[in-house]
């Protein structure tokens, strides 16, 4: 199980912190530009000017904490919207790359059950004050 959550952590962190800074820097070659809804809604997204910018922010810090098993649960459960939201989009809007959803959202699944022990707090039905 060690060795399955480190090459789940480590995929989710590598492909986070990639895109995440592909955002700023702009090395990979060719991304396809949406038209139609899925246009729209990137346009949407980056004409707010701070929520792209922020969520690719994001997206490093919890590469680089999933890379370096640091903080790793917190970092799995920040990106899970994230993961879910491309896999939607990917799946909903632009079909062609259901792929790179489900590549982001099945480790961040698999950690989410293989951390399930640092969770149990979270998941409290009537917390004590």
């Amino acid at each position: 199980m060690k060795i399955r959550v480190t090459i789940a952590r480590c995929l989710l962190g590598f492909i986070y912190l990639v895109f995440g800074l592909d955002y700023f820097f702009h090395f990979i070659p060719y991304q396809p530009l949406h038209t139609g809804k899925p246009g729209a809604l990137v346009a949407g997204l980056k004409g707010t000017g701070y929520i792209y910018p922020m969520m690719k922010t994001i997206q490093i810090l919890g590469g680089l904490s999933l890379l370096f098993d640091r903080y790793a649960p917190f970092s799995a459960v920040v990106l899970f919207p994230i993961s879910l939201n491309v896999l939607l989009f990917h799946t909903i809007l632009v079909p062609s790359g259901w792929l790179m959803g489900v590549t982001l959202i099945v480790p961040n699944v698999f950690l989410g059950y293989a951390y399930r022990k640092y969770y149990r707090g979270l998941f409290t039905a009537k917390p004590e004050s």
